[in-house]
């Protein structure tokens, strides 16, 4: 439980933050694990291109993870990084491919982005109320999951700008295939 804040924060706005954040984490844990879960099990062609692609990423979302449990201690909080907890406060439905073509992979990640990318406009909305360092962390992270799923997108579109879909991963893995 959070004792103390930042200075211009209250300890209920600091833990209200910390709240908002645990989510981030748990799912920028989620996708950096999902995207090496990607990374081992892409196969056919341009196989290379997207494996050696999601490498940078994986590091980037790494990376997020340990900025924003940074910032939840900082706001006096308890990051929990913890698989158990993790897989607890996940909202989401765990990656669901394994062992599949480039394009399967690639439109079920798109799903993922979108979920993650929506989620953290959200937290980008409860930041922008209470604090604007918070928000920035945020927004920064955003623009780049958004400039990633970009790179998806681009593997996956044809030439008139469809992109396969589906309401899961599995149905826009198959849409994809």
């Amino acid at each position: 439980m959070t004792t103390f804040s930042v200075p211009g924060l209250s300890d209920d706005q600091g833990q209200q933050l910390a709240t908002v954040l645990q989510q981030r984490l748990t799912a920028a844990n989620d996708l950096h694990l999902t995207l090496k879960h990607v990374h081992w099990n892409v196969v056919g062609p341009n196989f290379i291109a997207v494996h050696e692609m999601l490498d940078p990423q994986v590091d980037l979302v790494r990376g997020y993870a340990d900025d924003i449990a940074e910032r939840i201690a900082t706001l006096g909080g308890s990051p929990d990084g913890r698989p158990g907890a993790a897989v607890a406060e996940r909202t989401w439905d765990d990656y669901s491919l394994g062992r599949d073509t480039v394009p399967a992979h690639l439109a079920a990640l798109d799903l993922v982005y979108t979920g993650v990318i929506g989620d953290h406009r959200k937290a980008i909305a409860v930041a922008a109320e209470l604090d604007p360092i918070t928000e920035d962390l945020l927004i920064g992270q955003t623009a780049e999951l958004e400039k990633f799923q970009w790179f998806i997108r681009a593997h996956l579109e044809d030439k008139g700008g469809h992109l396969p879909t589906g309401d899961t991963e599995a149905s826009a893995a198959a849409a994809a295939r």
